[in-house]
C-alpha cells in the first residue's frame, strides 16, 4: 500500500474524540473556528460574500426578503445551475479535466470518464433534443433512471434550459412515478430500457409506461442501456441515442431568477401523499456548492464518491451539483455493492483513488457484518476525508469506519440535513473539528440554530428536544411544497412560528455545543412517561459487538404508554440465544437505563429494505402492531416480511 497521510489526531483528554492534524488545517478551505462567530454575527453578508463565486448574469438587487413563508434569497439576480457546473470551467481553462468517472455494475465492462468539455456538448445536445420535443422554460420533466451517466445529462440539461425537473428513484413501483409524475404535470418523462442490479438486468421500461398512464406525459425519452429490444409507443417513445444525434451541441444557458425553480423533489410524508418539495436556482446553487466544497475539502483533482442514487437529494446535490460546480470528478456506480462480492466497494476506492467517501450508516452496518477481511485486501489509503448522511450513526458503525476504512488517519465529516433543507445543515468541517461518534457538530457557517423544548425555549446540556433553523434561513432550504402552501404552513412553521423552521427531529447539545441527532419525533417514543428516540436504543444495542444491524420501533403497552421492540442481526458466525439477549438488555441498561430496555428482542436473518438500503421501519412497526404492512414494491427483500410475521406472530 502507498504510504497514507494522517489527517486526525486524538484529543488527549477525551476518549473518542478527534481534531484535525496541522497538515489537514494547512489545506482545508477553513481551519478557523472563528468563522462560525462571523458568520453569526451576519448570515445575509456571509452568504452574500460566497455567492460570489459563483457566476451570475445579473447579480442581486436585494440578497435576503425575509416575509413570512415567502422568503427568498439573491433577488433580481440571475444564475444557471448548469452554467456554474459546466462552463464556467471550460472557460477557466479547464475543459479537460475529468467530470465524471461510471462504473458500470458487470465487471466486464470498462468504466467510462466523461471530460467537462464532453459532459457539456452531451448536455447542450440533449437541452436541444428535449426542446425539440416542446419543452420550455417552466415546464416539468419527469427523470426516472438508473445510476448512469444520462441521470447527470438530463438533471443538467432540464437546468440549462429552466425547465424544473423531478427525478424519481427507479426502484420506485409504477404508481409511486404515477403520483409524482401526476402532481407535477411532467409533459416529457426521461427513462432507460434498463439496467443491472445484482448481476441481473431489470427492465424499467415497462415500469416507466405504467407510470406514466393517466398522466400529462405526452413524450417518453428512453436510454438505452440494455440491449435495446424495449418496445417503443410510435409517436409517444423516443430513444436517447436518436434524438441527441439529431441535436446541435450549442445551447446557451438560460439567465434564470434567482428564485426559478429548479427542480421538485418528492419525499413521503405523516399524510402518505408525497410531498413535492420545491427548490429555486439561485440560493440552492449557493449552498451545494459551498457545503461540498467546504465540508468535504474539494481541491482540483479529488475524485468524489457519494453512494446514494440520484433519485435523492443526496444524489441530486452530492453526485450532480455540488462536485460539478465545484470542478472536481464524481463517481458513479450503477450497481449492488456486493457485487460480484462485498469487496466491490473498496476494489472502487482503490481502483479509481477515491478521495472523499461519503455513504449512509445503513451500508457501513451491512458491510461490518461480512467481516474485516473485505477491506483489508484493498489499498484505501487516497481516502482524505470520510462522510455519513442518511440517519444517525451508531457508535460501533463510526468507529468502523473510522478504523477500518480510514485507517484512522481520516475525519469523519456526520452530516444533517433533509430534502426539505437541499444541502448540508449540521456537521462539524474538517479543518475544525471535533469528530466525535454519533455527533453531528454544530450548524453550518451561516445557519442559526438550537434545540428547543416544546415551549420553544433552548433546552440545557445533554436534555433532549427539537432542532429547529432560525431565520433568516439557509439559501437553499425549501421554499414550499408544490400546490400545497397551506400544507408547507402547517408542517414547518407551526410548532415555533415563522421564524423558526421546525426540522421534525430530535437532538442533544454537548458541553462544546455540538448536536447529536436522535432521529424523527415520530420515531420518538413515550415509555413510562419519559421520551425516548428509537434511534437511541439501536444505537446502544448496536454498541454491542455482537450486533451487525439493529431496527428498534415502538409497541403499544397497557402500562407504559409505549415500549420499544428490537428487530437485531447478529455478527458472521453468532447464533442467537437467551445467553446472548440478556447481554443486549444489559448493554441498553448500561448505556440508557432501565427505560430504553426493549420489551422484546426479536433475533432476523434480514430486516426489509429498499433498494437503496434504508430499513423499512414502518413495516417493523405494523408487525409489531398487528396492523396491515401495506404496500412492498419497492424493498429489495420482501420475503423477509413472511419471516418477521411468524417470528413476531403476525395475525394480520
Amino acid at each position: 500500500m502507498a504510504e497514507a497521510k494522517k489527517w486526525v489526531m486524538k484529543d488527549p483528554k477525551r476518549e473518542n474524540v478527534f481534531w484535525p492534524t496541522a497538515e489537514l488545517k494547512k489545506q482545508a478551505w477553513v481551519s478557523d473556528e472563528a468563522i462560525y462567530k462571523k458568520a453569526a454575527a451576519d448570515p445575509v453578508a456571509f452568504w452574500s460574500q460566497q455567492a460570489e463565486e459563483l457566476h451570475w448574469f445579473k447579480k442581486w438587487d436585494k440578497a435576503y426578503d425575509p416575509a413570512p413563508y415567502a422568503y427568498k434569497w439573491f433577488i433580481g439576480g440571475k444564475t444557471n445551475l448548469s452554467y456554474n457546473s459546466l462552463d464556467r470551467h471550460i472557460q477557466a481553462g479547464h475543459g479537460d479535466r475529468v467530470a465524471i468517472i461510471w462504473e458500470p455494475e458487470p465487471v466486464e465492462e470498462k468504466a467510462l470518464h466523461i471530460t467537462y468539455k464532453e459532459l457539456h456538448e452531451r448536455v447542450c445536445r440533449f437541452a436541444n433534443g428535449l426542446k425539440s420535443l416542446g419543452v420550455k422554460k417552466g415546464d416539468r420533466v419527469g427523470i426516472y433512471l438508473p445510476m448512469i451517466p444520462e441521470a447527470v445529462v438530463a438533471m443538467q440539461a432540464c437546468a440549462r434550459i429552466g425547465a424544473p425537473h423531478s427525478v424519481v428513484f427507479s426502484a420506485f413501483s409504477p404508481e409511486s412515478l404515477r403520483d409524482r409524475l401526476d402532481d407535477a404535470g411532467a409533459k416529457v418523462l426521461i427513462t432507460a430500457d434498463g439496467y443491472y442490479r445484482r448481476g441481473k438486468p431489470i427492465d424499467l421500461k415497462k415500469a416507466a409506461e405504467q407510470g406514466a398512464e393517466g398522466t400529462k406525459v405526452e413524450k417518453i425519452v428512453v436510454v438505452k442501456r440494455l440491449d435495446g429490444s424495449a418496445s417503443m409507443k410510435a409517436g409517444r417513445d423516443v430513444w436517447y441515442h436518436d434524438l441527441v444525434a439529431k441535436a446541435s451541441a450549442d445551447c446557451a444557458a438560460e439567465p434564470l431568477d434567482a428564485e426559478h425553480l429548479s427542480f421538485l423533489l418528492y419525499t413521503s410524508g405523516t399524510t402518505g401523499k408525497p410531498k413535492g418539495i420545491m427548490h429555486t436556482t439561485g440560493g440552492y446553487a449557493v449552498q451545494s456548492y459551498l457545503t461540498a466544497k467546504w465540508n468535504f475539502d474539494l481541491h482540483p483533482g479529488d475524485i468524489f464518491w457519494c453512494t446514494a442514487d440520484v433519485g435523492w437529494v443526496t444524489g441530486h446535490t452530492y453526485i450532480n451539483y455540488g462536485p460539478l460546480m465545484n470542478g472536481v470528478t464524481t463517481f458513479m456506480y450503477e450497481g449492488s455493492p456486493d457485487m460480484p462480492d462485498y469487496g466491490r466497494m473498496w476494489a472502487i476506492v482503490q481502483k479509481h483513488k477515491i478521495t472523499q467517501l461519503y455513504t449512509a450508516p445503513t451500508l457501513i452496518r451491512m458491510l461490518i457484518k461480512q467481516g474485516d477481511e473485505w477491506p483489508a485486501k484493498y489499498d484505501l489509503s487516497t481516502l482524505r476525508v470520510l462522510g455519513t448522511v442518511g440517519e444517525p450513526i451508531n457508535v460501533d458503525a463510526w468507529m468502523w469506519y473510522f478504523e477500518k476504512i480510514g485507517g484512522e488517519r481520516c475525519p469523519i465529516i456526520d452530516t444533517w440535513w433533509q430534502t426539505e433543507t437541499g444541502a448540508n445543515m449540521v456537521n462539524n468541517l474538517p479543518g475544525v473539528g471535533p469528530f466525535i461518534p454519533t455527533v453531528a457538530g454544530r450548524g453550518f457557517p451561516g445557519i442559526i440554530g438550537d434545540i428547543l423544548d416544546s415551549g420553544g425555549q433552548p433546552t440545557k446540556v445533554g436534555e433532549g428536544g427539537y432542532l429547529a433553523i432560525y431565520a433568516p434561513f439557509p439559501p437553499s432550504l425549501t421554499r414550499g411544497i408544490y400546490g400545497d402552501m397551506d400544507r408547507f404552513k402547517n408542517q414547518y412553521f407551526s410548532d415555533y412560528g415563522p421564524e423558526r423552521y421546525f426540522t421534525s427531529d430530535g437532538a442533544r447539545k454537548d458541553d462544546m455545543g455540538n448536536f447529536r441527532i436522535t432521529g424523527r419525533v415520530d420515531d420518538v417514543m413515550n415509555v413510562a412517561g419519559h421520551r425516548l428516540a428509537t434511534a437511541e436504543v439501536e444505537s446502544a444495542l448496536a454498541q454491542n459487538d455482537k450486533v451487525s444491524e439493529v431496527a428498534v420501533v415502538s409497541k403499544p403497552h397497557d402500562l407504559k404508554g409505549e415500549v420499544p421492540v428490537a428487530f437485531v442481526l447478529l455478527r458472521k458466525g453468532i447464533e442467537p440465544s437467551e445467553e446472548i439477549r440478556k447481554d443486549l438488555l444489559a448493554t441498553v441498561n448500561r448505556v440508557i437505563g432501565p427505560t430504553g430496555r426493549p420489551e422484546e428482542i426479536i433475533f432476523a436473518h434480514d430486516v426489509p429494505k429498499t433498494r437503496s438500503g434504508k430499513i423499512m421501519r414502518r413495516i417493523l412497526k405494523s408487525l409489531v402492531r398487528d396492523e396491515p404492512v401495506g404496500d412492498l414494491t419497492t424493498l429489495l427483500n420482501p420475503e423477509t416480511v413472511d419471516e418477521l410475521k411468524k417470528a413476531v406472530g403476525y395475525k394480520g
